[in-house]
């Protein structure tokens, strides 16, 4: 599904920031935009010191799934990796913040009387905890598995609420499984396949969730990643290979793709 962005970028202010694990959620007053669908992302750049100036090095906007949104307010999850992320993460309160958005298309909703399995890794929960709500307003059964770095990290879990079943898995064994998120997905579809998986993650992580619902004849929706400049489809920078022939736009034709479209989720 796809909400239509307004045209341009609006200039918001941040409402509040809050610390979760590793992770920072950041709050922002969008009063004039349209409500987005789950899936849906939005470009981001604060409004002062983004880059372009004396000794700064300019940077493109950042591409970011939103968390939550609801009564005219935006969430979004954060992990400073980088200068563009580390920028956002300063942010505090009063500060104001550029955006445009909701582009891209969202989730679908399982048909069939088949139940959701989200499947997330790291940064890719926001979509996910968006879709949780959604799902669960509308009586789906939803269970959902999530892998994380370590304990840390993992905290992230609870920014979905109470509306899934949550499993964890972290790489170190610091919390809940000792491996991988696929392990636990595995273990789902083997307790019960008419289901309907949603994931996003990295690309390792997603390429191993195409592959296992594959081989196991489950549908999948997949929130890609791809590095974005201007989430309008012109740059052309965010292409993946389709088994059709051709190429789509992960910016314009997804993020979210049907898994059957791929034979292989491609690293950055």
């Amino acid at each position: 599904m796809r909400v239509q962005a307004p045209f341009g970028r609006r200039l918001v202010r941040v409402t509040g920031v809050d610390d979760v694990g590793a992770y920072r959620v950041l709050h922002a007053a969008d009063l004039d935009g349209p409500q987005p669908w789950p899936g849906q992302f939005y470009m981001l750049s604060a409004a002062e010191r983004w880059g372009a100036g004396e000794d700064e090095r300019p940077y493109v906007p950042r591409a970011l799934s939103f968390l939550g949104a609801a009564d005219g307010q935006l969430s979004f999850m954060l992990e400073d990796v980088g200068p563009g992320t580390r920028r956002l993460c300063e942010l505090r309160a009063g500060d104001e913040l550029w955006l445009t958005g909701p582009l891209g298309s969202g989730f679908e909703e399982p048909h069939e009387g088949r139940r959701a399995i989200l499947a997330g890794g790291g940064v890719g929960i926001p979509p996910l905890a968006a879709w949780a709500g959604v799902l669960a307003a509308r009586d789906v059964a939803v269970a959902a598995v999530l892998g994380f770095r370590d304990a840390l990290h993992a905290e992230g879990a609870r920014l979905l609420g109470e509306e899934a079943q949550r499993e964890v898995a972290t790489d170190d064994g610091s919390l809940g499984h000792h491996g991988l998120v696929t392990d636990l997905l595995a273990a789902q579809l083997d307790a019960d396949d008419h289901a309907v998986v949603y994931s996003c993650g990295p690309p390792r992580m997603l390429e191993a969730v195409r592959a296992l619902c594959e081989a196991c004849g489950v549908p999948a929706q997949l929130a890609l990643e791809a590095g974005m400049a201007c989430g309008f489809g012109a740059c052309f920078g965010c292409v993946v290979a389709v088994r059709e022939g051709g190429y789509v736009r992960v910016c314009v034709d997804g993020p979210v793709l049907d898994a059957a479209r791929l034979d292989l989720v491609p690293a950055h």
